[in-house]
């Protein structure tokens, strides 16, 4: 049986069961009905148990044939993941960058995976601000792909997108980018070829772009990268497979059940007591959106997507959707271990431990943190722009699904407008490409996703407005990613940003409105698109043309 015949059966199923409380929901007794269970369990179950009970009659029911990494390959094989290394270049520098199947093991047990040089995460590339490298990249893995530099403001031809600056990367063929870091900060590098399969199964890495001044950041005693992810098992923790042709759990996308932080399941830090360490975040995931917590550590925000905000900000988490990156300092003040853990309305999931230890730290940098510094180069950049703040609203998109579900399927958000958890897994893996469209909407024309090209010129500076419909069959949140420009968050719901920062990826929860105002700089025909994997693999994208001045 399809799963979308499957799917009609469930929305079909009676709804006058002996034993079931008057105020349930016809959603709450379908599924119920399909599980096997009385509504008063399915109440009683928490969203992990929910979800493995799903991903268990799935995989009864064989629902969940499709593609894995080297299928048909002998595991023993192939080589063991190795750990992420740096490659520190100069301008001019070149360097390999491959795509390669290698093995790896995730809680006992071993798969095939993808790494960039056999390494997941990929290689941190470490650049100077202004340089310009050559990257060759020989695929050797079973799918085509192609490698998009996230964020970068570079040449329109490299920025890795198949059938519209390059054709794919065929298994066995090579391509050469040319790479330009025009900004300091940290960026990434994913595939831009089936999303939903090539970044999850370990194809991501980092670029930390160092700054001309030397003096941009305030001191710390320690640097890390931190690369946040999550992957999806079974009960018997196998992997569950991806969609052959389409990505699968295209309404709600894949939400994993294991957490992934640095390609291991847990992380370990090793500092002296009373330690500032810097960590670049970035999120890898295909859907999730992670908050992080680092116990009762004190922590500052200092940059996110492209560079320093005009001020450092102590905050007591960060909120990071995916494709985001951020920049916070934390100061350990005392020896012991301190967790880290994603904390969200639904659940608390540990990721790592930081141990911290009797010695001090030298030097003592406590001072310095204790201010929240202004960078005065950041506040000069955005000030060229502030007589643009209040200009009229240039364009609109507003944010949208059309579906065969039932509107009284519809998930319940937090009042964050975010869903944490997969709270319809079931919907949500039986449904197929066919039975959803996530939508950009031009609001002037009513055309969507690659119905509509934007035409800009270079040196424009233009406000966008973006929608997300609170109305639709199901509303969820979207980080919706722009290529090749950078951007601020003017506000959000109408309320102003009092801390700006440049952007290239936004996070609009359920019924929000984010102003944007674009610089654009960078000539060329440019994608956007929500960054959740499932949502850009079944529609949601657009296109804009930045045409150079005459």
């Amino acid at each position: 049986m399809k799963r979308s015949l499957l799917l009609v059966t469930i929305l079909l199923t009676g709804c006058f069961h002996s034993g079931t409380p008057s105020d349930a929901t016809e959603s709450e007794i379908s599924m119920a009905t399909m599980m096997d269970i009385s509504v008063e369990e399915l109440r009683n179950q928490t969203p992990e148990e929910h979800m493995q009970m799903m991903l268990e009659m799935m995989n009864q029911q064989e629902k969940m044939e499709g593609f894995l990494p080297g299928q048909g390959i002998d595991i023993s094989t192939l080589p063991t993941v190795q750990p992420t290394q740096t490659i520190e270049v100069e301008d001019g520098d070149t360097i390999e960058l491959n795509p390669t199947i290698v093995r790896k093991k995730i809680n006992g047990k071993e798969f095939a995976m993808y790494g960039y040089n056999g390494q997941i995460p990929g290689p941190i590339i470490k650049a100077p601000q202004g340089s310009t490298i050559t990257v060759n990249v020989t695929n050797d893995i079973d799918m085509d792909t192609t490698i998009h530099w996230h964020g970068l403001r570079l040449d329109n031809a490299n920025d890795g997108v198949p059938d519209v600056t390059q054709e794919p990367i065929k298994p066995g063929e090579s391509y050469q980018y040319t790479i330009v870091f025009p900004d300091e900060g940290i960026y990434w590098y994913h595939p831009h070829v089936r999303e939903d399969i090539q970044q999850d199964m370990g194809l991501y890495g980092n670029l930390l772009i160092t700054p001309e001044d030397d003096d941009a950041y305030t001191p710390v005693n320690e640097t890390e990268i931190l690369v946040l992810d999550d992957i999806t098992l079974d009960e018997d923790g196998n992997l569950i497979p991806y969609g052959e042709d389409d990505a699968l759990f295209p309404l709600m996308g894949r939400f994993g059940n294991v957490m992934i932080i640095n390609g291991e399941a847990l992380y370990e830090g090793l500092f002296q007591k009373n330690s500032v360490v810097r960590y670049f975040i970035t999120n890898v995931a295909n859907t999730r959106t992670f908050r992080l917590h680092f116990a009762d550590a004190k922590m500052k925000l200092v940059g996110s997507d492209v560079g320093r905000y005009e001020h450092e900000q102590y905050v007591e988490s960060v909120t990071i959707a995916p494709a985001e990156r951020y920049i916070v300092d934390v100061h350990f003040s005392d020896e012991g271990a301190y967790s880290l853990t994603h904390e969200s309305p639904l659940s608390t999931s540990t990721l790592g431990t930081i141990y911290i230890d009797e010695k001090s730290a030298i030097p003592d940098l406590s001072e310095a943190f204790a201010v929240e510094h202004e960078h005065e180069d950041v506040i000069a950049d955005i000030d060229a722009f502030r007589q643009y703040f209040d200009d009229p609203i240039d364009k609109t998109l507003r944010l949208s699904i059309e579906t065969t579900m039932d509107h009284s399927m519809m998930a319940e958000h937090t009042d964050d407008g975010i869903e944490w958890e997969d709270t319809m897994p079931e919907m949500n893996a039986m449904m197929t490409g066919d039975d959803v469209e996530w939508q950009i909407i031009d609001d002037d024309t009513g055309e969507t996703n690659m119905d509509f090209m934007w035409e800009f010129n270079v040196g424009d500076v233009v406000k966008i407005n973006v929608i997300n419909d609170e109305d639709s069959a199901h509303p969820m949140q979207h980080p919706i990613h722009f290529h090749g420009q950078r951007f601020l968050v003017l506000s959000m719901d109408g309320v102003p940003n009092e801390n700006l920062v440049w952007k290239d990826t936004v996070l609009i929860p359920v019924g929000s409105e984010a102003e944007l105002l674009f610089e654009m700089s960078n000539p060329g025909d440019w994608m956007f698109h929500c960054h959740i994997a499932e949502h850009l693999t079944n529609g949601m994208m657009g296109m804009f043309r930045v045409s150079p001045t005459l």
